[in-house]
């Protein structure tokens, strides 16, 4: 990613905070073994409460990493790789880096 279209850092940290919980972990797991997936199944894989689970989807949705389509009765959510593609940038730049312990700070 060039420096023109790079995310800004409270972008970054809004991804990163969006999927720094382990149920969300497990959900973006889950969706990543399907296309598709009913907001059901991912609280039963969870094993939360539904609420909570709704409530982990809300998050997800809300930094666009998770979309949700409304099927009635049901909804289909999915996930937005697009959306964390930034974060991944930034995560493959941190590790190609090489620091010398030359260029050590301490």
């Amino acid at each position: 990613m060039n420096a023109i279209n790079s995310p800004s850092n409270e972008q970054l940290a809004a991804i990163a905070k969006a999927i720094a919980h382990p149920a969300r972990i497990q959900i973006i797991r889950l969706l990543l073994t399907k296309p598709s997936c009913i907001g059901g199944e991912i609280t039963n894989e969870v094993g939360l409460a539904q609420s909570t689970v709704s409530e982990h989807l809300r998050i997800l949705k809300a930094a666009e990493i998770v979309t949700g389509e409304i099927e009635h009765p049901r909804v289909c959510y999915s996930l937005n790789r697009q959306q964390l593609l930034p974060l991944l940038d930034l995560l493959q730049q941190i590790a190609s880096s090489q620091v010398s312990n030359d260029d050590a700070c301490c």
